[in-house]
């Protein structure tokens, strides 16, 4: 039995929800995934705040008519397709998806939308590289933390010349 038209338009409605809350959504193939094997993927996304739906791209092609940032994935709807939003985290969505990806070998990512611009493979891949916002706080902390130690040398270094100086006068004085 198919669905209702009151249950694809909750679908539609979710749909959208999810797109007005994501930075970047990536499509791919997961023909041949079984149902334990999506359920991993998404217990892989979740720590980064990604999530991974599917829907049928009918209904994937009505939540985002109209929405220019999101029309251009119209072109990457075919077949067996599978949803993935992220939210701020993108990195470590796309490094979540490329390690569940290179185990199971089993789906193939086609590219994704982010800010209106369709993106192709390899440039979602290329965020994947990126650092991860916890990433960048650590290398800020050690470079303000870096700075602090060479101040505080520099400091610390005055004083030890200067009595260096005066100790070296004294001892030419004599």
């Amino acid at each position: 039995m198919g669905r209702t038209l009151a249950n694809k338009k909750e679908i539609v409605a979710d749909l959208k929800e999810t797109l007005s809350e994501a930075q970047l959504a990536f499509v791919i193939n997961y023909e041949g995934l079984s149902v334990a094997e999506i359920t991993e993927l998404r217990n892989r996304l979740r720590p980064s705040g990604a999530t991974c739906k599917i829907a049928k791209n009918t209904l994937m092609n009505i939540a985002i008519d109209g929405d220019a940032n999101w029309q251009p994935m119209e072109g990457l709807l075919s077949d067996a397709t599978a949803f993935l939003f992220t939210g701020e985290e993108i990195g470590a969505a796309v490094k979540a998806y490329k390690g569940f990806q290179k185990e199971t070998k089993k789906t193939e990512l086609r590219g994704g939308v982010m800010e209106g611009q369709a993106l192709s493979k390899t440039q979602v891949e290329a965020l994947g590289d990126l650092p991860t916002k916890d990433e960048l706080y650590a290398q800020i902390a050690g470079t303000i933390n870096a700075l602090a130690t060479k101040i505080a040398v520099g400091v610390k270094e005055v004083p030890s010349g200067l009595a260096r100086g005066i100790k070296a006068v004294s001892e030419k004085a004599e």
